[in-house]
């Protein structure tokens, strides 16, 4: 049997629902998921199988216009993501249509996209427009670029989803599987566990203050019973960010503990301690090593 496997890149505005769409093809909580923008850091890929073919897809930041060094280095991530991938998926919110946002992505495709790369449209939350706007909006698109195929979809309900993931099989150059079967994600589960703590703190917490604290897993240790102990640092920027993440009495940090050692067990399969504590680093946006530790680039100048 002729097997194919190749990378998938998913691009697009921050909030366009990339990871929502990751974990819908993976089958799977891969990718964390909020209703705040910028949310993704890492490229993380989440692996689906569709017939004989590996889909590895690569989850990417929201791409927008860098201010700060963290934003520089995750908009890099996402154009990296996108050079790396044998095809790319461009996915928009069909309410929002084509923004000046888009029409930068669109730019920037043109530009830096290889003849190799088959460049997919996908229109997400379709439910939120009507059937003529839609059409529009698909002729409009396709006229600003020549996408090989479109698709409308709705990552969250899951509608058009298999249709997308078989085109895609279709797609993938022939190739051995690049994962072992079972393996759905290519993240350290250190990674995959910061994140998920990450996620319920960003739920949990207001406005800036997620954009400004990250979250290590400092020390993981297998226990003879089969459970893990599991320690990780929140690092937030100032003094008053510690005391909103733990809250009155701690209350804040013992809800996210209990949420965020949920969710890790579950997607382990197994019992897990989970170990929060905080510390402030004022500078921790400027470190290399926190940078590192997200599998981002540490870089200076525009991105």
């Amino acid at each position: 049997m002729t097997t194919r496997a190749g990378f998938i890149a998913l691009i697009g505005e921050p909030n366009a629902g990339k990871s929502t769409l990751t974990n819908k093809m993976v089958g799977a909580k891969v990718s964390i998921v909020t209703h705040k923008v910028q949310t993704t850091r890492t490229r993380i890929r989440g692996v689906a199988l569709e017939g004989a073919a590996q889909l590895v897809f690569v989850d990417t930041p929201g791409l927008f216009r860098p201010r700060r060094r963290l934003d520089r280095a995750m908009v890099a991530a996402a154009w990296g993501g996108a050079a790396d991938a044998d095809v790319i998926v461009l996915l928009i919110e069909a309410h929002r249509g084509l923004t000046d946002g888009v029409q930068t992505i669109l730019d920037t495709l043109r530009e830096r996209v290889s003849p190799k790369q088959t460049v997919a449209l996908a229109i997400n939350k379709i439910d939120r427009v009507k059937s003529e706007a839609l059409l529009a909006l698909t002729a409009k698109l396709n006229d600003a670029y020549p996408f090989a195929q479109t698709f409308l979809i709705s990552a969250e309900r899951g509608h058009g989803v298999d249709d997308l993931r078989r085109w895609l099989a279709g797609q993938l150059p022939e190739s051995p599987w690049l994962y072992p079967e079972d393996q759905i994600a290519d993240l350290p589960m250190r990674m995959i566990a910061a994140e998920m703590t990450r996620e319920k703190l960003t739920l949990r917490l207001h406005e800036e203050l997620p954009y400004q604290l990250t979250v290590e897993s400092e020390n993981w240790e297998e226990r003879k019973d089969g459970s893990a102990r599991i320690d990780q640092t929140i690092y937030v920027m100032r003094d008053g960010h510690k005391g909103i993440v733990l809250g009155h009495k701690g209350e804040t940090i013992k809800a996210i503990s209990t949420a965020a050692r949920a969710e890790i067990a579950e997607f382990l399969g197994r019992p897990v301690h989970l170990f929060l504590q905080v510390k402030v680093r004022e500078n921790w946006m400027e470190e290399s090593e926190r940078y590192s530790e997200m599998g981002l680039e540490f870089r200076d100048g525009n991105a």
